[in-house]
């Protein structure tokens, strides 16, 4: 690629970067001064505390996302991807050998921290929107009434749009959130001419002081300058997307100088006009400008929420692949990107839940409240994985481990503590949330591990079976008979039942096993291992990471290099249907067991997920008790 192209293409990744990346952090200008200054946080408006709280945003945004995400967390990369599931299977596989008592710690801590990134990715549509929504207000007090009918409006469409995927219009969301940050800066710049001394913000002095003169009241502010941060887990989530140059270009030459400058804006405007407290953003330029911005802060609002909805799509497919939620039915919403996809099942609990929230808090100053605890408890997650990380994987000394993430877990730790004194004013429902999907991902796989260790226990070694088996063979019939067989497993239940009910074998069998490992991708040439176990009889090992799309038919094509071809029309899958049952005894606690069943009987078949067609299916039962 020339050098002319490299730029060219990190350009339009820039480009691209700005509109899904940065939606989140973008809007925040929208409701955190107001929410900072709200007296139900009893901090005075004066010009002391103002250039505190706007230093405290500028160094809040200095050190944790230039510093901590941009600079340390980016360089955490599984294979080039990001997030805290993809971070939690590089920590998993760092610690397996070197430190293994640590293994289930971190899967635990890896499973808190995805459950409050969905907390977070309900709150960010509900709080964006009628952030956005909420500038009727400034122009006209008599609208009040309809701004959560017109942002309930707005999400429903939003959500029912979800099913045609983004390939459409998603190529002008970087160039309207380009629009959405010079828009700020122009703002910022515009108020900082008007009343130059917010810049004396800049020194860190003035956060320091305030922090120190104003004490337990500058601890309940902290909570609320932290929505300043919110959506810096996104830099590192979709790194896998767009790459680490793209998104820190769009960081340092975008992002960061524009959201600084509209904070400053908006100080110097709080220092010229007091008055201008009940909703410092929408009065910046005056009047006219209300409902041109309301236009433009709820197109930024909605491209902000898409980004956080195909994040919530990316996580839970991930979370499918590693064991911790059941299958479910997706949808890919375009022919040339595989990321692109969409969960119907996840969609439309989201719809409900981001519609409660905005029916039930009615605001974006009472959403604020629960919006910092997810933020920061997922902040905190992913330093504390980023430390075994880079001290496992990259062996880097103790010392300049605990010097490299100490200073970002103390951060957190007083971020995450301030926001929890908001936990009776909202903080309450990201945490519910939580611990929701918490106590649903740990019932999936300890309930997984339970049907596991009772086949374990029935299994027959296959190996001797097949050898007991051919002394006095059974009829042979024409075609390949595929059977699904799970790690470690004995024979296939699925085969048992063949030969008992049919009293036939084909003349080709093979056992497929699917292996998800904790990479996110493995390459096409070594998804597929076959051994032959003779008598025209086959072990095929197909292996996926956990970003990658399960095609079974294709892992058969790729066996044709291997000396074993197959036609799919003169090919069987033979797939055990297990139906799960609760049984009493040393499993789970009986609710869970309950719980587990039910979203057994509910997930998505095997042939469905791995993209098996149909008529080639053959599917027969089996009881598991747990």
């Amino acid at each position: 690629m020339t050098e002319q192209h490299k730029k060219s293409s990190l350009a339009a990744l820039t480009l691209a970067a700005v509109g899904i990346v940065y939606g989140d952090i973008g809007t925040s200008p929208l409701y955190t001064l107001k929410t900072v200054f709200d007296p139900e946080h009893g901090l005075a408006l004066s010009e002391g505390n103002l250039l505190g709280i706007i230093s405290l945003i500028f160094w809040g945004l200095t050190i944790i996302v230039s510093l901590k995400y941009v600079s340390l967390v980016l360089r955490a990369d599984n294979r080039g991807e990001g997030g805290i599931m993809a971070l939690m299977a590089l920590a998993l596989n760092s610690v397996t050998r070197a430190a293994p008592k640590w293994h289930y710690p971190l899967m635990l801590l890896g499973v808190f921290g995805a459950t409050m990134f969905y907390g977070d990715s309900v709150i960010t549509p509900a709080i964006s929107v009628l952030g956005a929504i909420e500038g009727l207000e400034v122009a006209a007090p008599g609208l009040e009434q309809y701004i959560v009918p017109l942002t309930i409006i707005v999400l429903i469409t939003l959500y029912a749009m979800q099913r045609h995927g983004t390939a459409g219009i998603g190529r002008f969301f970087g160039p309207i959130m380009v629009v959405w940050f010079a828009a700020l800066a122009v703002m910022g710049v515009v108020n900082i001419v008007e009343a130059p001394q917010i810049l004396y913000a800049l020194n860190p002095f003035h956060a320091l002081r305030f922090m120190y003169e104003n004490r337990m009241i500058a601890f309940v502010a902290l909570g609320a300058v932290v929505l300043a941060l919110t959506g810096a887990e996104a830099l590192y989530a979709d790194m896998g997307h767009f790459g680490k140059k793209p998104i820190r270009a769009a960081w340092f030459m975008i992002v960061f100088p524009a959201l600084a400058l509209n904070y400053l804006g908006q100080g110097a405007l709080l220092l010229m006009h007091p008055g201008a407290v009940d909703n410092p953003f929408f009065h910046q330029l005056g009047d006219w400008s209300v409902y041109p911005l309301v236009v433009l802060s709820t197109l930024a609002a909605v491209i902000a929420s898409q980004a956080t909805i195909s994040g919530t799509f990316s996580m839970t497919k991930q979370a499918i692949a590693l064991g911790l939620l059941p299958r479910m039915r997706i949808l890919h919403t375009s022919a040339s990107e595989i990321g692109q996809i969409y969960i119907p099942a996840v969609n439309w609990l989201q719809l409900g839940v981001v519609l409660l929230a905005v029916v039930g808090f009615g605001s974006s100053d009472k959403l604020a409240g629960a919006y910092g605890i997810a933020v920061t408890a997922t902040m905190l997650a992913t330093t504390v994985l980023t430390f075994f990380v880079i001290r496992y994987r990259w062996h880097l000394p103790l010392a300049l481990c605990f010097g490299a993430t100490g200073f970002f877990i103390a951060i957190d730790i007083s971020l995450f503590s301030a926001s929890t004194l908001k936990l009776f004013h909202g903080g309450w429902f990201p945490l519910l949330l939580g611990i929701v999907l918490f106590t649903v991902m740990l019932t999936w796989k300890r309930g997984r591990e339970l049907v596991f260790e009772n086949l374990q226990k029935h299994a027959i070694p296959l190996e001797e079976f097949l050898s007991s088996l051919f002394v006095a063979p059974p009829t042979r019939v024409y075609g390949t008979a595929i059977f699904m067989r799970g790690e470690s497993d004995g024979v296939p239940h699925a085969l048992l039942h063949n030969l008992s009910h049919n009293k036939v074998l084909h003349e080709r069998v093979v056992f497929l096993t699917v292996h998800i490992i904790e990479e996110p991708y493995v390459a096409e040439g070594e998804q597929a291992k076959v051994t032959d176990l003779g008598h025209q009889c086959y072990q095929l090992n197909v292996y996926y990471g956990f970003k990658d799309e399960p095609d079974i038919p294709r892992a058969l094509q790729l066996c044709e290099c291997l000396g074993l071809p197959f036609e799919m029309m003169e090919t069987s899958f033979f797939i055990a249907r297990q139906t799960v049952i609760s049984a009493p005894g040393s499993g789970m606690s009986t609710w869970r067991e309950h719980l587990f069943v039910a979203m057994s009987r509910n997930a998505r078949g095997a042939a469905d997920y791995y993209q098996i067609p149909p008529n080639r299916v053959i599917e027969l039962g089996t009881q598991v008790e747990i």
